[in-house]
């Protein structure tokens, strides 16, 4: 199954810079492993304000519940809002390899 994710994060206040560059470093990697192992397919960043931190990304899992494993197991999901939308197939979508 495909899903599309709105991830929404918030700095807690008082977080240092420190803090906040070494969770974007562990993320960096969890994603980098969730990409290698064929879970995390895309990753998009929307237009944002001012202060926002938001990343879109299409994943792929089994089911829902390994999805919520996958998003648990990223270090900034303590920080995160995830908005999860599972994808179907559309009869018209271009990617689907119909011969013409």
């Amino acid at each position: 199954m495909e899903f599309f994710v709105d991830m929404a994060t918030t700095i807690p206040e008082g977080t240092t810079p420190e803090a906040v560059a070494e969770m974007r470093k562990r993320e960096a990697a969890r994603a980098a492993e969730l990409a290698r192992d064929g879970f995390l397919r895309r990753l998009w960043r929307p237009p944002l304000g001012p202060g926002e931190w938001r990343s879109w990304a299409i994943f792929s899992a089994p089911d829902a519940d390994e999805l919520e494993r996958l998003l648990a197991s990223m270090p900034l999901r303590a920080w995160r809002r995830d908005t999860v939308t599972a994808l179907t197939p559309h009869p018209s979508d271009p990617g689907l390899g119909r011969p013409e």
